[in-house]
């Protein structure tokens, strides 16, 4: 028995002598699985030539390694592998760290990080396997199979299948591509959210900016920006909180919603806005504002809510406002319960008690039209208890009335009125434009006015008019009046009206933009720089400092 048990004791020491890494440890701790030559003791060793080492659930491959076996860690050179058996992580590197107590391996050098569809490429990461993360913090770049991301540093948070980006942060994928300082990308679902100031460009030039973050379903082609514009050939919209679905072309806007129509040159805005790109139709309401741009005008609309539709292949295309409908222009206002603009032949037509403004006149009817040409009042059509007021040079109020009346202008003032049916006329006469002689109060089926700078100049009549005259001395408050007469002035909108309905903040052209840094940082040579390159080329030169500035003097050598 003694000889026996000799033995085995002889043999389990030869064991322990030249395989060491054979004994089994604890879960903790690194164990030596295979190795083409092994160096060293007292607590440290060389692994050369095809090692691979164990750690829990882990398999560690490389072509050296120094290990502490005191201290549970180990040095990995060449061809370095972290292979996971129980996750989809595989990790490969030039060089790592790996400590046995931390579970923290640290890569450096042509890092590949890999979960399945998902790979990481960094020059630096540390992996903590104990929390499944691994952070990069010099240049980092993460492809799957939609989208290719870059940032200076970044966290993987793997068992949340989440990524955090930060600090120059570019996202790729075959339509879009977006800048950000701070993003969380999903994996799985592949969705970005950003964080601050986030800019993206189409690939067919489309931009889409937030100031205050965004969210953005990569495989949806869906995004929320937070202050946010986007902008397209031909339209552009922005809101506090806006929503974009690209294989639907809509967006939904939520508070100060602004939307314009490049072609068109028309603005709307308001509190919530829904808008159909390919379709071109828009709703908008809660303080609805528009603005039609001209070349050396700008006319102002308000509204409860609009409507627009100015889609090429529909024959109808136009603008609703319904409810609280204020108009302002230069040469003219208006209001009326609801309005109905028509892009093809820029006519405006107001409904239910409408009343417009041109200079000292004032214009009524059950509804009327009115229509822009080159930037000014052309005409208006006037129907059912049509009224016109206007004011002369002392300001009187002559009047006009009928059933339907065309009225037309130039340079921005009446010039001619046309009444036809139930025609009545009032009109002052005045001596030398400043003293009124009385009035001429005519009847007629048709009655045709000329104006010339506000006043009535010249009247025609039709068949058998029914007029008379009326002297001065005789006037009173009910021969001087038409019967509807209501002179409301006092309503007439302006510029103020426009700015107590909605204050417009104008977008700023110059604001932050990630697209408008430059990729590549210039910087001035150093004088080191300068002379270093100088003698490469043969030139003897001399520092000098003169009245605190450093000047370079270059002399060609013999």
């Amino acid at each position: 028995m003694n000889v026996q048990f000799t033995r085995v004791f002889l043999t389990i020491s030869f064991l322990i002598l030249v395989f060491p890494w054979a004994i089994a440890q604890d879960g903790s701790t690194l164990e030596i699985r295979r190795a083409g030559r092994l160096e060293g003791a007292n607590g440290f060793q060389r692994l050369i030539g095809d090692v691979m080492m164990e750690h829990q659930s882990s398999l560690i491959y490389c072509d050296s390694a120094h290990f502490f076996r005191e201290t549970n860690q180990a040095r990995l050179f060449g061809n370095v592998r972290i292979v996971d058996q129980e996750d989809p992580i595989k990790t490969t590197s030039r060089y790592a760290e790996y400590d046995g107590n931390t579970k923290l391996a640290k890569l450096r050098n042509n890092v590949v990080f890999t979960n399945e569809e998902t790979t990481l490429y960094t020059e630096y990461l540390d992996y903590d396997r104990q929390s499944n993360i691994a952070f990069y913090y010099n240049d980092g770049r993460v492809v799957d199979s939609t989208n290719v991301l870059t940032s200076k540093r970044g966290r993987y948070e793997v068992n949340l299948e989440r990524i955090t980006f930060q600090e120059d942060v570019v996202l790729v994928n075959p339509d879009y591509t977006m800048k950000t300082n701070d993003l969380v990308y999903m994996t799985i679902p592949k969705t970005a959210e950003t964080k601050g100031l986030t800019n993206l460009i189409s690939k067919e030039g489309n931009t889409l900016d937030a100031e205050k973050g965004s969210f953005y379903d990569t495989q949806n082609k869906q995004f929320r920006f937070f202050e946010g514009v986007v902008e397209t050939e031909t339209s552009r919209v922005k809101a506090i909180e806006l929503f974009y679905d690209e294989n639907l072309a809509y967006y939904e806007g939520k508070d100060d919603v602004r939307v314009l129509n490049k072609e068109r040159e028309v603005e709307i805005f308001g509190d919530v806005g829904k808008y159909w790109e390919d379709r071109k139709y828009s709703l908008v309401y809660g303080n609805a504002l528009v603005r039609r741009y001209f070349e050396q005008d700008t006319l102002y609309m308000t509204s409860d809510s609009l409507i627009s539709q100015d889609n090429k292949q529909d024959s109808a295309k136009f603008l609703l406002a319904f409810r609280s409908v204020n108009l302002v222009k230069s040469d003219l206002s208006g209001k009326a319960d609801s309005l109905v603009y028509n892009y093809n032949d820029s006519s405006i037509q107001l409904f239910k008690d409408p009343v417009m403004w041109n200079q000292k006149s004032q214009i009524s009817s059950d509804s009327m039209t009115f229509y822009i040409e080159n930037e000014n009042l052309d005409r208006v059509f006037l129907k059912d208890n049509a009224f016109i007021i206007t004011q002369d040079t002392i300001l009187n109020f002559n009047q006009m009335k009928g059933r339907k009346m065309m009225g037309y202008f130039d340079a921005g003032q009446i010039n001619q009125m046309d009444i036809d049916g139930n025609g009545e006329s009032l009109y002052f006469v005045l001596e030398a434009d400043t003293m009124s002689q009385g009035i001429n109060l005519t009847k007629s089926a048709t009655i045709k006015l000329r104006f010339k700078d506000g006043a009535i100049q010249k009247v025609n009549y039709g068949v058998k008019p029914d007029g008379r005259f009326i002297p001065f001395q005789s006037l009173n408050e009910d021969n001087s009046r038409l019967s509807g007469f209501n002179w409301r002035f006092e309503e007439r909108p302006d510029m103020n009206t426009v700015y107590n309905w909605r204050t417009i903040v104008e977008i700023d052209p110059d604001a932050q933009n990630l697209f408008n840094i430059p990729e590549v940082e210039l910087r001035m040579p150093t004088d080191q720089e300068i002379e270093s390159e100088l003698k490469k080329r043969g030139v003897r030169f001399e520092i000098k400092e003169n009245e605190g500035i450093k000047k370079l003097e270059n002399v060609l050598n013999d």
